[in-house]
């Protein structure tokens, strides 16, 4: 292992405030977990933990090739990303009245719902794309690492914002636990909408 264990320390520590400025994935995971609670929620941070993989790994493996081929996919992926957030928005605010879990494939519970949602987020998300493909090379020099710097680089660019959303996502399932009134679930509605809708925006002017 040729990286030390305090350049590896310091990464760490830049993620963790990474993972404390909010941005869209953020918002989805509150919106999601307003919507179906930690149930719905955990599903979008296994989503976010693929993002999370893939770019360190292409940071790695060849990031002059990445931005040189895949500005343009990018691009398109992040206003597909921004419709698609936009589009569950809208549905969550037609619907305010409906029990938190009733609407949006966004917000169904399940695995995949919010796996896709997560993945959107994390690899549309302007300020993952800068980190990993502008940050991440300056804390470690890319041209001598091995296999075993490359596995340790990664794993801890997936577990330090997975467990960071997992808690962030329980923390918000116990304030939703005091939702009991019809008012109030009909205010998390507006909210998980109008969140959604600002997930899609900010991966668009991002």
């Amino acid at each position: 292992m040729n990286i030390a264990p305090t350049d590896l320390a310091l990464y760490a520590g830049a993620l963790l405030i990474l993972f404390l400025t909010p941005g869209p994935v953020w918002l989805a995971l509150l919106a999601r977990t307003l919507a179906g609670g930690f149930a719905g929620a955990w599903p979008l941070a296994l989503g976010v933990l693929v993002g999370d993989l893939l770019w360190p790994l292409a940071a790695i493996y060849g990031l002059a090739w990445i931005v040189s081929v895949y500005g343009e996919f990018m691009v398109v992926l992040r206003w597909v990303a921004a419709g698609i957030f936009l589009v569950m928005g809208l549905q969550l605010l037609r619907h305010a009245d409906r029990a938190i879990t009733a609407d949006g494939r966004l917000t169904r519970p399940g695995l995949w719902p919010g796996f896709l949602a997560g993945l959107a987020a994390i690899l549309g998300n302007p300020k993952a794309i800068l980190f990993y493909l502008g940050v991440l090379p300056g804390f470690f020099d890319l041209s001598a690492i091995t296999n075993v710097d490359i596995f340790a680089i990664v794993a801890v660019s997936m577990l330090v914002p997975f467990f960071g959303n997992l808690i962030f996502a329980a923390g918000i399932d116990r304030l939703r636990l005091l939702l009991n009134s019809p008012e109030a679930l009909r205010r998390a509605n507006q909210i998980a909408g109008g969140l959604l809708m600002l997930v899609g925006a900010v991966i668009a002017l991002g």
